[in-house]
């Protein structure tokens, strides 16, 4: 099937939205899709919500939290649990845009689960990564963190109605550190905003900061070399995930591993030993 919708995909523009817990990007992401989808765009959101670590559910409450863009039929919102995968995305997220995209939505918006620091995976499947922050969040340490800071191509101060002062502080915060941060697009030079979602205040500049980036993009080949590689890390992710899927499955490994995990968690058996046994059954 998705050999099949790939003539019909690749024509929307992805944009992968990331920040703490609390950050709004519920808010920002119903904001931004209420005013794309009266500029004559579908939109469609993909939100990753966390998976228990004790119990393995997930509430899935973002069509909750959106509720009048979900009420749109030109806006389509699918909620799905993250299950374990790490970097604040589902296991099937670029098959979810994929879909979307064959579907006709021209704004597909992926929301991750707000995990902090180490949420890069979403960057690798998406045209912008745009990293929420709060005002009053950290100092210039903070600002200068490296990881998801250093992959994001629009950072935006939300929740600027809550103390402008702090926004203006927390906005120079960044352009100063991005002055010192490298980049991983030479093309571009990331931009810092302020808004407030929740009034609306800055949504129009961040579209356009987006719009702008497209087009620097477009003209440097960027699109064109980004959805490139995320093709290849997409078919070596479901490679890796396949090879896991068939070691446990295979009769050898299963005979043996009940076994060398108790050794394991009795301490007879180091776990590097242990992994290399069964990894030379699988062979």
């Amino acid at each position: 099937m998705l050999n099949a919708l790939l003539p019909h995909s690749g024509n929307a523009f992805r944009i992968g939205i990331s920040g703490v817990p609390g950050v709004g990007k519920s808010t920002f992401i119903e904001a931004l899709g209420l005013l794309l989808i009266e500029r004559g765009e579908r939109v469609a959101v993909l939100a990753v919500d966390p998976s228990s670590a004790v119990g393995g559910g997930s509430i899935l409450g973002d069509k909750t939290r959106m509720e009048r863009l979900s009420m749109d039929p030109r806006a389509f919102i699918r909620p799905s649990p993250s299950s374990g995968t790490l970097g604040g995305v589902a296991d099937k997220t670029r098959e979810a845009i994929r879909l979307c995209e064959a579907a006709g939505f021209t704004v597909v918006l992926v929301e991750t689960v707000g995990v902090g620091q180490s949420e890069a995976a979403v960057a690798g499947m998406t045209d912008l990564f745009v990293l929420l922050q709060l005002p009053n969040a950290g100092d210039d340490l903070q600002a200068i963190k490296r990881g998801v800071t250093e992959l994001a191509d629009l950072i935006v101060v939300n929740k600027a109605d809550l103390d402008a002062d702090a926004a203006t502080g927390a906005r120079s915060q960044f352009v100063s550190a991005l002055k010192i941060m490298g980049h991983r697009d030479q093309a571009w030079r990331p931009e810092v905003l302020q808004v407030s979602a929740l009034d609306g205040t800055g949504m129009e500049e961040f579209w356009q900061a987006a719009c702008r980036f497209r087009e620097v993009q477009t003209s440097s080949g960027g699109f064109e070399q980004r959805r490139r590689a995320q093709d290849q890390s997409w078919m070596w992710e479901r490679i890796e995930a396949g090879l896991r899927e068939r070691f446990r499955r295979h009769p050898d490994v299963r005979a043996a591993l009940t076994s060398l995990s108790d050794e394991v968690r009795e301490g007879r058996v180091a776990a590097s030993v242990a992994a290399r046994r069964l990894l030379d059954l699988f062979n």
